[in-house]
Parts: structure tokens; C-alpha cells; sequence
């Protein structure tokens, strides 16, 4: 894994923006402007370096399985911040019927900087983005850039093949919302789904659009409805499950629930049982499943225990996005527990290079590893200022 520089293509914003990234530069607190796609560096691989890797996804999505199937059978919904008897009885149901519902992706972050095991930072199961610059603009540059090399990245004819193959869980007869909240401002959101949206059709689905603040309810049927007052049989949301099943509409989502088998009326992708896979907590029970594993931090749900004296440690909330609420704690630092339920990881800074802390997003598609996608920070969090570069495998 090396970081090189390069000249940017003339027209570079033009191009992605064609390709679908909308968001190609970023505001900053100074209101200046400055990339978001950042092609003025890239990341090469060798081969057996992403061979590893993916075997890394692929071991650690299967223990993030067992993880889960643990969480449920063990009823430790109160670990995941999950006390509502409902949520959590839909949560369990959803998992115990997963072969009937339709997933699709998930992102890993991974630290990595090419020597030694790579180590799990997080898992963004139920709604991670950058995978519109993940799977076509970094695509595309390669080609031009790098005519004839390769890429870890088999994100779009994945995404494309899972939706003819999870089609036959849809119900029939209506077609497949794609929705967003309207008060994404950045336009990432809006863009991944949009993106989402076009692997489907070009797998054959009926697709349509809407916004999470359009969805209505009618109390007549009892039934969610579009803006045309259609059922709303099925719908892919990039809304976390933990804003769903806390907003005023939470009693009509849970019950209409439809978690399998065509026994409630709206079905939601990503199912219900993501929530165990996207929740910090995860971290500190996989730690304590398979302690030492090397591709793990340790981590736990008590406090930084023994790290406060050692290595240090990142406190996360069990949820957020962006790096929210994330603060990074050195050796010695007080090690008093925050007052919000929070995963205690060790601290593994970021890999620097040349004064860039890099973080990989390594992507899987229905259970598969499926692509690669870099964002670099600043700093030690990978925050929303973040930046996107391509990489290629030579």
C-alpha cells in the first residue's frame, strides 16, 4: 500500500459530476471550498495485498454473523441500547426470517497502512455511503489514468446481480421506493440512493421515487402511502432503523412491519436486523467472542478498562455517523465513563501518510466483499471533511 501524487485531469469536477457525484467539493468552516473527490494523490495495491484483504472482509462479515446470531439468542438487545420490547422483538424476528428479506450492502472501515493485519474500526451496515465514488468515478479514472491495470472494485455488477437475485423477495405488483430524507443538504444521501435506484432498474425492478418526509400514512387502511396515496408495499430508505423506530410514525412502522414472508405491509430494506451490525456495541461483543483476534481492537461497553493506562482509546456512541461524537483519548487520560452509552475502542490512529490519516472502506454486497473506497482526514477522526481518493492495484 503506497500513496502517490498526481496531476489532476483538467476538467476533473466536470467529470465526476457526469459520472454521478454531485458533491465533488466540500464546504469548510472557513467557507472555502475544497475537494471532496481528490484526485491530486491515489493509492496503489499489489495483488496479494487485496487478495488478503478480502479475505479479511469476508472472515470478518462471518464473524459479524456470529455476533449477531449471539446478541439475539443471548437477548442482549440492552447492550446495543435497544429497550423497547417491540424494536427488539422485530430486530429478532427480522434475523431469525433474514433468508426471506432482501440486504444488499455494507461498508467495513478498516486501519491498514500495508504492514501488519488490518484492524476493524467500525462496520456501517444499514445506511453507508460514499459508495457512489467508490463504485464509478474511481472506475472510470482508473481507466483513463491507468489503462489496462485493475481495481478492487466489482461494486456495480454486484449491486446490479443482488437485486435479480433478492427481486423474487419483493411483493409483487407495486414498485420498489427508493427514499431519502429531504434534509440532506450535502446531496450524498439523495445521490447513493439515486445511484441504488439504477442498479435496480438495470436489474429489471419497477422502481419508484420518494422522499422519507412525503411517506404518509393512511388511517383508513392502516397502510403507509405515496404522494398519489399508492401502498407503499417496499421500500429501500437510507434512514437509520434507530430514527424509524423512534419517530412519531415508529408504532405504524412496527405494526405493518412486513419481516418476511409477506405477513405485514411494508417491507424495508435494509431489514431490521442490520441494526445489531451497525451499532458500536458490535465492536466490544466481537471482542469479547473472539479475543486477541488479530484483525480486532480491543473494545468494550464498561468504560476503557486497561487501555486508559496503555494504548489509549476512542470512545464512540453506540450510534452516529461522520465521525459524531467520537473523541480520541491518549494514555493516562481521565478514564471516567461518558454519561452516553458508548463503545470504549482501542486507540489505533489512522496511518500517516505525508500528513494524511487514511482510512479504507472496504465494501461488501450481499454478503460478499465487493470493492474498495479511501477517504483521508486531517486529523485522527474521519469526519465529514473528509476526502475520496482512487486507488488501483499494480
Amino acid at each position: 500500500m503506497r500513496r502517490h501524487t498526481i496531476t489532476p485531469r483538467p476538467g476533473w469536477q466536470q467529470t465526476v459530476e457526469a459520472q454521478g457525484l454531485v458533491y465533488p467539493l466540500t464546504r469548510h468552516p472557513d467557507d472555502s471550498l475544497r475537494p471532496y473527490w481528490d484526485e491530486s494523490a491515489y493509492y496503489s495495491f499489489t495483488l496479494p495485498e487485496v487478495e488478503a484483504l478480502e479475505e479479511i472482509v469476508e472472515n470478518l462479515h462471518r464473524m459479524c454473523l456470529a455476533a449477531a446470531d449471539h446478541i439475539v439468542t443471548a437477548n442482549r438487545f440492552a447492550d446495543l441500547g435497544i429497550t423497547d420490547p417491540r424494536v427488539a422483538e422485530a430486530v429478532a424476528e427480522s434475523w431469525h426470517r433474514r433468508a426471506e428479506l432482501p440486504s444488499v450492502y455494507g461498508r467495513f472501515d478498516l486501519r491498514h497502512d500495508g504492514h501488519g493485519p488490518a484492524k476493524l474500526l467500525e462496520y456501517n451496515a444499514d445506511t453507508p455511503t460514499s459508495l457512489v465514488e467508490a463504485a464509478s468515478p474511481q472506475w472510470f479514472w482508473m481507466e483513463e489514468r491507468f489503462p489496462g491495470a485493475d481495481q478492487w472494485n466489482s461494486l456495480h455488477e454486484r449491486l446490479v446481480a443482488a437485486w435479480k437475485k433478492q427481486a423474487a423477495l419483493l411483493p409483487p405488483g407495486s414498485p420498489l421506493y427508493f427514499a431519502h430524507s429531504s434534509a440532506d443538504e450535502l446531496g450524498e444521501d439523495l445521490m447513493t440512493v439515486a445511484y441504488l435506484k439504477e442498479t435496480a432498474e438495470q436489474a429489471g425492478l419497477d422502481t419508484d421515487w420518494i422522499s422519507m418526509e412525503e411517506i404518509g400514512w393512511d388511517p383508513l387502511s392502516g397502510r403507509f402511502v405515496d404522494n398519489q396515496l399508492r401502498f407503499i408495499r417496499s421500500c429501500f430508505k437510507l434512514y437509520p432503523w434507530e430514527w424509524l423506530t423512534t419517530d412519531r410514525f415508529a408504532t405504524h412502522v412496527l405494526d405493518t412491519l412486513d419481516n418476511g414472508g409477506g405477513t405485514g405491509s411494508t417491507l424495508w430494506i435494509e431489514p431490521a436486523w442490520k441494526m445489531l451490525l451497525s451499532n458500536k456495541a458490535l465492536l466490544a461483543i466481537l471482542w469479547e467472542l473472539y479475543p486477541d483476534h488479530p484483525n480486532l481492537l480491543p473494545a468494550y461497553l464498561d468504560g476503557p478498562r486497561d487501555l486508559a493506562a496503555t494504548t489509549g482509546w476512542v470512545a464512540k456512541p453506540l450510534l452516529g455517523r461522520e465521525g459524531a461524537g467520537v473523541t480520541v483519548h491518549e494514555p493516562g487520560s481521565d478514564a471516567a465513563p461518558r454519561q452516553e452509552a458508548c463503545c470504549y475502542q482501542e486507540l489505533a490512529p489512522l496511518p500517516d501518510f505525508d500528513g494524511n490519516h487514511v482510512v479504507l472502506g472496504a465494501w461488501v454486497v450481499e454478503e460478499e466483499p465487493a470493492g474498495l473506497g479511501i477517504r483521508e482526514s486531517s486529523g485522527l477522526i474521519t469526519d465529514e471533511y473528509a476526502r475520496f481518493l482512487p486507488h488501483v492495484i499494480l
